[in-house]
């Protein structure tokens, strides 16, 4: 069987990302957190319940606002999964060795996980949902 969290075909970097599946079953466990990277226009169109948001440009200045301590599991989620990529490759310079990527993101997430999260494309106008 397939894991239907993550595009298929995908070669998942455990060291850097998670699935869907694997985020949604930490954060139902209470062993993570959710670290929303997106625009403060993107949060404000859709986001998940329990997510903190911190958007990317700001990590580096704010990342000691972030809950927990150093060893916290940090799940990064962005739209689909690059800008995540990046603050989680941040994240783990800074001193967050459990940073992981939430691969596909939020898309990915409404697709497969919470079917009543929103999903939007982003583009010149803005954000707008799909």
């Amino acid at each position: 069987m397939t894991d239907k969290s993550r595009p298929a075909g995908y070669a998942m970097r455990a060291e850097y990302e998670v699935s869907c599946a694997e985020a949604k079953r930490l954060l139902d466990a209470g062993e993570a957190i959710l670290l929303d990277c997106r625009t403060d226009d993107e949060w404000e169109l859709v986001h998940v319940e329990g997510a903190t948001h911190l958007p990317m440009h700001e990590i580096e200045r704010r990342h000691d606002e972030i809950e927990g301590d150093k060893e916290t599991r940090v799940l990064v989620m962005c739209h689909h999964g690059v800008r995540s990529l990046k603050v989680t490759l941040a994240l783990q310079q800074l001193g967050f060795p459990e940073a992981r990527s939430v691969v596909g993101g939020i898309d990915r997430w409404a697709e497969v996980v919470d079917p009543g999260v929103a999903r939007y494309e982003r583009g010149h106008g803005g954000c707008r949902l799909i």
